[in-house]
């Protein structure tokens, strides 16, 4: 039904940069945020055992708040499992990874474009897979930067010590002339100034979450999906992990606050059933 809610999930607090995009897109859309904070982070774990957290998670929304769409707002989870959750859900399921490739290349203008992720998305190749697919000019170069996922989740973006993490994980990037850079995991837009800082004023940072609302947008449109455009669109919040932590990130990020999170321990979405 169209009244009903877009879901969106993540391994944290990241995947709240998506959904600022789509509120801004489609403000009279309901939407329900799912942050699984608990079993934080995903890039080092499994293809199977982030399908499984994606599947569980894609279960209770659909059962809990009949999602009528599921945004995988989260990088490491839509290479592990973005194919496999369109397979089996009945709704429209949009990933972060094709949005922000298709993104880059449009508007790099060396062809050179830089990639920082997770380790599981870097592993799985298919940022630069998507960008060769585009265009086979391009040159990709991808690093993966675990320790910036650390600084967004902990909530330090602006410290000396964050801005030095920073440097040292984009050091790789020095003398690669890329001109375009891909925030690969949607923690890392929390992070912007001090990525712009160490990568140079120059170049061109590409935030996934924008083209995957509009990705969304367009989806929703396609199955006449689209909310009413008179009222304004309701948010519900859901953390396995802390919630005053959530709701000061939250609260900060989306520039709302107080923000309602409800704590959801890990044991109901493994006991949530996979019919989904």
């Amino acid at each position: 039904m169209p009244s009903d809610p877009i879901g969106l999930m993540d391994s944290g607090v990241g995947g709240l940069t998506v959904l600022k995009e789509v509120q801004r897109l489609l403000p009279t859309e309901n939407t329900v945020f799912l942050g699984d904070q608990a079993r934080l982070p995903y890039g080092p774990r499994s293809v199977a055992e982030v399908t499984t957290f994606t599947r569980q998670i894609a279960a209770y929304l659909r059962q809990q708040a009949n999602i009528k769409m599921l945004v995988i707002a989260c990088n490491t989870a839509t290479a592990a499992a973005l194919t496999t959750m369109q397979a089996e859900l009945s709704v429209p399921v949009v990933g972060v990874i094709t949005p922000g490739a298709q993104a880059a290349v449009k508007v790099t203008k060396n062809h050179r474009i830089g990639v920082i992720a997770t380790a599981g998305t870097v592993k799985s190749d298919q940022y630069r897979q998507k960008i060769l697919a585009a265009d086979l000019k391009n040159t990709v170069i991808s690093v993966a930067c675990p320790e910036l996922v650390t600084l967004a989740e902990a909530n330090d973006l602006t410290s000396a010590h964050a801005q030095s993490v920073v440097d040292a994980s984009l050091a790789p990037f020095k003398g690669q002339n890329i001109d375009t850079l891909i925030l690969g995991c949607t923690h890392f837009p929390l992070l912007k100034a001090a990525i712009q800082t160490a990568i140079g004023a120059d170049v061109l940072l590409v935030d996934p979450g924008a083209a995957t609302a509009e990705v969304a947008r367009q989806m929703l449109a396609q199955n006449h999906l689209l909310a009413p455009t008179t009222v304004a669109g309701t948010a519900d919040y859901y953390t396995t992990g802390d919630v005053s932590q959530f709701n000061e990130l939250a609260s900060q990020w989306l520039n709302i606050a107080p923000i309602k999170v409800a704590h959801l321990p890990v044991s109901t979405l493994e006991m949530t059933a996979t019919e989904v």
